[in-house]
């Protein structure tokens, strides 16, 4: 019996301390607690301990030449600082370039635009972030994105961009302007600077509506990173196509039994010389698979001829899948 009781209190008490932790609001679980304050962290990332931080306000007073650049950033994305309780940080100037005390130290505080005198802000104090390696650019962007935007950066470090030198400051110029990244139109010409085979595939007579500016490189690729070959979004390649093709996505009674994945088993998706981005035109597409049909010219004579020369969808429109069978095999031969 004093067993049953012990268990009981025991029990009793795990329920409470859940119902405790059940109660705790999500701003205290997220709560960092370092070892010293955050800002010494960033000291250490970008390098200089022997430097203060002043706050953007301070620099920019001292230095009427950023002053565009100051307001730029004051409506842009970044420039919309986050809420204290969410415990992600505020982002400033100080927050890329490092602290900016060494920097000011030397202008004077009534100096005139015009003074010859005048005594620039020493930019070499700051970080030198044009010169560090590709992965420590990255780092400074990642020290705050990679809590702030951990879904789409979980797979950064594994992908195909960064295991090829490729940074954040390749795609991403924080100063041209309140946006500071590019528009979805200009997208494509920024992939275009590196992926300049794609570009030429999207000038194919069958295309995606690229050059229409009705879609997107990200539309199908992560560039941040995917589980997918060639960063695309979505579960299997045939998941991401039918997001756009739904009538292709079925289930179908009859699969197409080598494309239920993969469309690019019969098509390219950047660009071809064919209908319908197809690989290799019809019917010799079909046939890299398929032997050729053989039909009888006429009842009474059996001269039989392989056709060669037709679509195969003439006659298998429905080359995706069916839920209809056909001929007395009943195993579905893909027509309407």
């Amino acid at each position: 019996m004093n067993m049953l009781n012990t268990i009981s209190g025991i029990f009793t008490a795990a329920v409470l301390t859940a119902g405790v932790l059940l109660l705790s609001s999500c701003a205290e679980l997220k709560q960092d607690r370092p070892l010293l304050p955050v800002r010494e962290y960033e000291r250490m990332i970008v390098g200089r301990l022997d430097a203060e931080y002043v706050g953007t306000d301070n620099c920019v007073s001292k230095c009427h030449k950023h002053e565009k650049i100051a307001d730029d950033f004051r409506h842009s994305l970044h420039g919309e600082q986050i809420k204290p309780e969410t415990g992600l940080p505020l982002v400033n100037c100080e927050s890329c370039h490092g602290p900016g005390s060494l920097a000011i130290e030397k202008i004077g505080d009534n100096v005139e635009e015009n003074d010859e005198k005048k005594v620039k802000c020493d930019t070499n104090t700051f970080l030198d972030i044009h010169n560090l390696p590709t992965p420590a650019q990255s780092l400074i962007c990642l020290k705050c994105h990679a809590a702030a935007s951990s879904p789409t950066l979980a797979h950064w470090n594994g992908s195909v961009h960064a295991l090829n030198d490729v940074g954040c400051f390749d795609c991403h110029k924080l100063h041209r302007g309140p946006r500071q990244k590019v528009t979805r139109e200009e997208t494509a010409e920024l992939c275009y600077g590196c992926h300049t085979e794609i570009k030429a595939e999207n000038s194919l007579f069958s295309h995606h509506p690229m050059r229409e500016k009705k879609m997107a490189c990200t539309d199908c690729h992560d560039p941040h990173g995917s589980v997918q070959l060639h960063l695309l979004k979505g579960n299997t390649p045939k998941e991401l196509c039918t997001r756009c093709h739904m009538e292709k996505q079925g289930p179908f009674a009859f699969e197409h039994g080598d494309v239920t994945e993969n469309c690019a088993t019969c098509h390219s998706p950047h660009g071809s010389v064919n209908n319908h981005l197809l690989n290799a035109a019809m019917p010799f597409l079909c046939l890299q698979c398929h032997g050729g049909h053989v039909v009888t010219l006429m009842p009474d004579n059996p001269v039989d001829k392989r056709l060669f020369n037709n679509r195969c969808t003439d006659c298998h429109s429905q080359i995706h899948g069916t839920d209809m069978p056909a001929g007395a095999n009943n195993r579905g031969n893909f027509l309407r």
